[in-house]
């Protein structure tokens, strides 16, 4: 009876060998996007940051809205004096609120937003006593085109739409750029050379 509950105790303090465990299997596409995030950090590494360009709203994109303010509170203005609807009055308070919200629109839109563009990134910002910035990767930007007013063609500004997979601004209107043609044609060759710089590093690996 002794033997045998000695036995049992050496049985008990034996130290328990662990099984090997091995690392479950990673997915083929996993690891794939693993390679390519790690030659994108690579190359980002390699290859600094560079301004090409800033802007924002350019002040000759309000010309057209300025002429017709100017129409407007003329024909006001003379309204009275031939025997209008509107007394002479009323029509200068007219007046005053039209200029007051065209020069409100014009503030708000001058220095509250803020466009930058690098060889890797398109920065937005908004607001005035708050900014917002966010960043798209040129990479991922689709599309770029814009569009010009009769006016606007003849002082060379207009809006600029960028297009891509930014989840927070798959679309983004840039409004009254200056240099508006060759903006747009900037931004366009920056993502084709960005792409073209990715694929051929992920060829190569």
């Amino acid at each position: 009876m002794n033997n045998d509950s000695e036995g049992d105790d050496v049985q008990e303090d034996a130290p328990q060998v662990d099984k090997p465990t091995h690392p479950p299997a990673e997915n083929a596409v996993d690891k794939f996007r693993e390679q390519i995030q790690a030659s994108k950090e690579d190359m980002d590494d390699l290859e600094p940051e560079e301004e090409l360009w800033n802007g924002g709203y350019s002040a000759k994109a309000m010309v057209g809205t300025w002429i017709l303010l100017a129409t407007s509170s003329v024909v006001l203005g003379v309204l009275p004096i031939f025997g209008g609807p509107i007394p002479f009055l009323w029509s200068l308070g007219i007046v005053g609120v039209i200029w007051l919200v065209g020069a409100v629109v014009y503030f708000l839109r001058r220095f509250g937003v803020h466009y930058e563009l690098t060889s890797q990134r398109f920065i937005h910002q908004t607001g005035i006593l708050t900014r917002n910035t966010d960043r798209i990767e040129v990479i991922d930007i689709d599309d770029v085109s814009f569009t010009q007013g009769p006016v606007q063609r003849i002082f060379g500004v207009g809006k600029i739409t960028v297009t891509s997979s930014d989840r927070s601004h798959p679309i983004l209107d840039m409004i009254g750029i200056a240099e508006v043609k060759d903006v747009a044609g900037l931004i366009d060759d920056v993502r084709r050379k960005e792409r073209r710089r990715r694929s051929l590093h992920i060829e190569a690996i």
